[in-house]
C-alpha cells in the first residue's frame, strides 16, 4: 500500500474517534434534572462516609445529598407536629371528705390532680345559687373569699385573717375550705393547668362541661373537668349568670378588697384570670397537695 493511503486510512479513523466521543458528552449534558441520581450513591460504609461509585459526577453527589436531607427534615416536622397535637390523657379518681362524707370526682391532668366537681362544703358565707339547694347539689357552693381562705382559721391558720378590707401575706399552700390534703390553688397553678390543656387561649373549650352552658356556649370536657356555669353571688346578695359563667377563687390576693379568680365565659373559647371583689360568691375547685 502507498504512503498516500495509509495517510488517508489514518485521518478517517481519526475522524470517527472524535465523533463517537462526541456523542457520550453529548447524552450527559441533556440528561433531565428530574432523573433518579440514588444509584451514583452507595450505601455508608462502615466508617460513616457515604462511598460514591466512579461513574458518579460531583453534581449527582450534591443532589442525591440534598435530597435525603430535605426528606429527613420533612419527616423530623411531621412526627414534632404529631407529637404536639398529642392530648394528655386524664386520669380520674375520686375524693371523699372525711368533714361531712361527700365524695367528688378528681382528675389528673399533667402533674397536678383537681377536684372535677365544685366543692359542696357547707360553712359560714357560702350559699346555694339563688338561695336554692338543689343548685348547691347541682353546682355546689359559692363562697366569698375569706372564707375561701378559712380566714377563720378552722382547718388551718395558712389564710386566718384573709378578706374584703384587709391585706394579708398568707402561707403557701392555702388549705382555706378544702378537704385535707387539698388546697385553695393560687393564680400560678390555674396557669399551669391552662398549658397542662394546650393555653388559655383554647382551656374554656377543653375545661367546660358538655351541657349546661347558654346558647350551645357548651365545651368538649376533654379533660374531663366538667366546669359548670354556676354562676356568682354578688355582695349585695343578688344571683347572676347561672348559664353563662363560671368563676373559681384563687389564693392569690390582689390587694386589700380584690383577690384573682380564674372564669370561663359561655361565648368564648378561652379562660381567663381576673381580680374580682373579695366579697362576691364564686365556686372552688380544689388542688391536691
Amino acid at each position: 500500500m502507498g504512503a498516500f493511503m495509509k495517510w488517508r486510512i489514518l485521518v478517517l479513523s481519526a475522524f470517527l474517534c472524535l465523533a463517537a466521543c462526541g456523542d457520550d458528552d453529548s447524552d450527559f449534558a441533556t440528561r433531565p434534572d428530574g432523573e433518579d441520581l440514588s444509584s451514583s450513591v452507595s450505601p455508608k460504609s462502615s466508617d460513616g462516609e457515604t462511598s460514591v461509585s466512579s461513574s458518579s459526577s460531583t453534581k449527582d453527589v450534591v443532589l442525591s445529598s440534598s435530597e435525603g436531607s430535605s426528606e429527613s427534615k420533612s419527616s423530623s416536622s411531621e412526627e414534632a407536629e404529631s407529637s404536639s397535637s398529642k392530648v394528655t390523657e386524664p386520669v380520674k379518681g375520686t375524693l371523699t371528705d372525711s368533714r361531712d362524707g361527700q365524695t367528688y370526682k378528681t382528675v389528673t391532668v399533667g402533674k397536678q390532680t383537681w377536684m372535677a366537681e365544685n366543692l359542696n362544703y357547707q360553712t359560714a358565707n357560702s350559699y346555694c345559687y339563688n338561695d336554692n339547694a338543689s343548685n348547691c347539689t347541682k353546682y355546689g357552693r359559692l363562697y366569698t373569699w375569706a372564707a375561701a381562705m378559712d380566714s377563720a382559721g378552722t382547718w388551718s391558720t395558712n389564710g386566718k385573717g384573709c378578706g374584703y378590707g384587709k391585706t394579708c401575706s398568707p402561707t403557701y399552700p392555702v388549705r382555706g375550705v378544702c378537704p385535707e390534703g387539698w388546697h385553695l390553688p393560687t393564680q400560678t397553678e390555674w396557669n399551669t393547668l391552662f398549658t397542662a390543656v394546650g393555653g388559655s387561649s383554647t382551656a374554656g373549650e377543653v375545661l367546660k362541661s358538655t351541657s349546661g352552658w347558654n346558647s350551645s356556649g357548651n365545651g368538649s370536657d376533654t379533660y374531663s373537668f366538667s366546669a359548670l356555669p354556676a354562676g356568682n353571688r354578688g355582695n349585695n346578695g343578688g344571683f347572676d349568670y347561672e348559664g353563662i359563667y363560671a368563676l373559681f377563687w384563687s389564693s392569690t390576693e390582689n390587694n386589700s378588697n380584690n383577690a384573682y379568680n380564674m372564669y370561663l365565659y359561655y361565648y368564648y373559647g378561652d379562660a381567663d384570670l381576673s381580680n374580682r371583689i373579695k366579697d362576691y360568691g364564686f365556686s372552688v375547685r380544689c388542688v391536691k397537695d
